[in-house]
């Protein structure tokens, strides 16, 4: 593939999930967290599973991978989305985008310890740079403030709500997902992949979000106005199938670490879209994350040219 054309479709994903949270958040009020999830994960793996047929990749999963396309399912399917969705409900003051943007960290650590990537202290000094950047970029200049001077104490226990909590949990879940899908694309293709681990792990979320409905005589489609399903659509089509569909087949290959510091870049994103769509304008502290965490990209994507010059 073209670098030119590379580079781009790295960056896409996490554009992508950049506007695909803000796009889900006003439809959990009136749904609830397991519906939007379902319907951010089920269509997106069948379309995405068209899309595989039709360019003619293969569908079939060799047995030897079904173990772990299963738990991959399970793990970075149902826990991730479940978690992320049950997060966004009670998530405030950019903490739980923080949180969830913070997974670089573990798949580094992960990478290391399964694959053998080396982090060399450039990376480390990128991955660290990385965090300081999203927290500048999420978290109000108030708190940041306090908590330099204060410490930690100043996240009192109405900052660390329960929606904090879950999307830590759901941080874990990705970043271990991100390293499953390698054992699950080892020989079948990673975009079909992809696809039926959002298909089948779609499948609890539906289950938990279907029986409560049915034990109360509804249905547990939500009574959306054509808006609403405009931005489901846009979370599952192009938020989930094209984004998670792009994002694992690169992480299926090159070096992992670096590929997912780029998930650095989507409060970027999301902020650039903020200042671009809603005329919203960016504190100096927002600026200064914004470059911490393209700086952060770029150590860690040349750590290892930058330490043998170093050398």
């Amino acid at each position: 593939m073209p670098l030119a054309l590379r580079w781009p479709l790295m960056l896409l994903p996490f554009a992508l999930w950049g506007t695909a949270m803000a796009a889900m958040k006003p439809l959990l009020p009136a749904a609830g967290p397991l519906p939007v999830a379902t319907l951010r994960l089920l269509p997106a793996g069948a379309v995405l599973l068209l899309a595989a047929w039709l360019m003619g990749r293969p569908l079939r999963v060799h047995r030897a991978d079904w173990p772990w396309l299963l738990t991959f399912a399970l793990v970075d399917g149902s826990l991730f989305q479940g978690l992320l969705a049950r997060g966004l409900v009670e998530t405030g003051a950019g903490l739980g985008s923080v949180l969830i943007d913070s997974q670089p960290l573990l798949v580094a650590l992960l990478a290391r310890s399964l694959f053998g990537e080396a982090i060399n202290p450039v990376g480390w000094l990128g991955l660290l740079l990385g965090l300081l950047g999203i927290l500048c970029l999420g978290l109000p200049p108030a708190v940041l403030r306090h908590w330099w001077l204060d410490g930690p104490a100043v996240l009192d226990q109405r900052a660390w709500s329960h929606g904090e909590l879950w999307m830590l949990a759901a941080a874990v879940a990705m970043a271990v997902g991100t390293v499953l899908c390698r054992y699950a694309a080892r020989h079948s293709d990673p975009v079909a992949v992809t696809g039926w681990h959002m298909l089948l792990g779609g499948v609890p979320l539906l289950l938990l979000a279907e029986a409560p409905a049915l034990a109360a005589g509804g249905r547990w489609l939500p009574a959306w106005s054509a808006g609403q399903w405009g931005l489901m659509a846009y979370a599952s089509l192009l938020g989930s199938a094209l984004a998670y569909g792009l994002f694992f087949w690169f992480a299926s290959r090159g070096d992992l670490t670096g590929f997912t510091s780029l998930t650095f870049l989507t409060p970027v994103f999301a902020v650039l879209c903020g200042v671009v769509w809603l005329q919203e304008s960016l504190a100096p502290l927002q600026w200064l994350g914004a470059a911490l965490a393209l700086g952060s990209v770029l150590l860690i994507n040349r750590r290892a040219q930058l330490w043998q010059a170093r050398s």
